[in-house]
C-alpha cells in the first residue's frame, strides 16, 4: 500500500515527538509552522521547535504568514494532502482543513469537550483535576468542536504542575497521532459528537493574571501556583518586587494571617485564607528559578513578613 500524503501542522516543543513519530511511520510530506520570530535582546530570528526538527528531519517547510492567502491555500492543494495533523498551531481556516481527502484532525490536550481553548493543561491543574487526557477530534469551522475520533485518559499525580503534565502528555500525544491516522486509513471508525453540555473552556493565562490571592484557602493557593508553573508563573509582590512561586505543599500549621509568612527551620511558610503552604520551588525578580533551600542559603533578610 502506497504512504498517505500527511502534512503536519504544529509550533512548539509538545508537538515535536508527535511530528518525529508521524515521519517515522508514514514519511511526512510538508510541515507547516509559524515564521521565524525575533527573541532576545539582540531580537534573533529564531525557528519554532518544529520547524527546527522539520530541518534536521529534512523535510520541507512553509511558514505563512497569513493561513489565508492565495499562495498558502494554493500549496496545500497542490499537495493533495490525504490526512491534515494539527497539534499547538493556530486556528485553520475551513479553506484549508477541507483540502484533506481523507480528514484533517487535530490533537488537544484535554478529553474534550472539557477545557475548550489555549490552555487546558494549566486549567486542568488549577481546578485541580484528578484525570484529563488527549482528544482527537475532525476539524470544523468552531473551534475544539468537532467530532472526536479518539481519546486517551490520563491520571494526574498529585503535586503535579502544569510543566509536569506537559512533559507527560507530549510522548502520549505521539502515540495517540499514529493511532487516529491508523484508524482514519482504515476507514473504519464511528464519530463521536461532542455533548455541549459538559463543554468548558481553557483561555489562555496572562502574567498579569497570575497575582496569587492569599485570602483564598491554601489548596485552591497550591493549585493555581502548580497550574500556572513555570509559566506565566504565580506571583506575589515582597519588598516592591515579583516574586514567583512554582511549588508548594501544603503544611500543618493552621492558622495565620493571611499572606503572612514565616522563615523557620529551612522552611518558607506562607498562610492563606485556610491552612497555610511550604513554598518548595521560587524565582526572585531578575533570577532563574530555585529550590527553597538554597534560595535561603543565601537569604540575610526577615525571618517574617506580609506579602502583598
Amino acid at each position: 500500500m502506497e504512504k498517505p500524503k500527511i502534512i503536519f501542522m504544529g509550533t512548539p516543543e509538545f508537538a515535536v515527538p508527535t511530528l518525529e513519530k508521524l515521519n517515522e511511520k508514514y514519511g511526512i510530506g510538508l510541515v507547516v509552522t509559524v515564521p521565524d520570530k525575533a527573541q532576545g535582546r539582540g531580537l534573533k530570528l529564531m525557528p519554532s521547535a518544529v520547524k527546527e526538527k522539520a530541518v534536521e528531519l529534512k523535510i520541507p517547510i512553509l511558514q505563512p504568514e497569513s493561513l489565508k492567502s492565495e499562495e498558502f491555500i494554493r500549496t496545500i492543494s497542490e499537495f493533495n494532502p490525504d490526512i491534515i495533523v494539527v497539534l499547538a498551531f493556530r486556528i485553520l481556516p475551513e479553506e484549508v482543513f477541507t483540502l484533506a481527502k481523507i480528514g484533517s484532525f487535530n490533537i488537544h490536550a484535554s478529553l474534550l469537550p472539557a477545557y475548550r481553548g489555549a490552555a487546558p493543561i494549566n486549567w486542568a491543574i488549577i481546578n485541580g483535576e484528578k484525570k484529563t487526557g488527549l482528544t482527537t477530534f475532525l476539524l470544523e469551522k468552531k473551534v475544539d468542536t468537532g467530532s472526536i475520533l479518539l481519546s486517551k485518559e490520563f491520571e494526574i499525580p498529585d503535586g503535579f504542575t502544569a510543566g509536569d503534565l506537559h512533559n507527560a502528555l507530549m510522548p502520549l500525544s505521539a502515540e495517540l497521532a499514529i493511532e487516529t491516522c491508523e484508524l482514519l486509513l482504515s476507514g473504519n471508525y464511528k464519530l463521536i459528537p461532542q455533548d455541549e453540555s459538559k463543554a468548558s473552556k481553557a483561555p489562555k493565562i496572562f502574567p498579569e493574571d497570575c497575582k496569587i490571592d492569599w485570602s483564598l484557602p491554601a489548596e485552591k493557593i497550591r493549585n493555581f501556583i502548580h497550574g500556572t508553573s513555570p509559566t506565566p508563573g504565580a506571583w506575589t509582590i515582597w519588598d516592591e518586587k515579583r516574586l514567583k512561586i512554582l511549588r508548594a505543599r501544603i503544611s500543618d500549621n493552621k492558622e495565620g494571617i493571611s499572606g503572612f509568612f514565616i522563615i523557620e527551620n529551612s522552611q518558607f511558610i506562607v498562610f492563606c485564607g485556610e491552612d497555610a503552604i511550604i513554598i518548595d520551588e521560587l524565582q526572585a525578580e531578575g533570577r532563574k528559578p530555585m529550590k527553597t533551600k538554597d534560595f535561603l542559603n543565601g537569604y540575610k533578610g526577615e525571618n517574617q513578613g506580609v506579602f502583598d
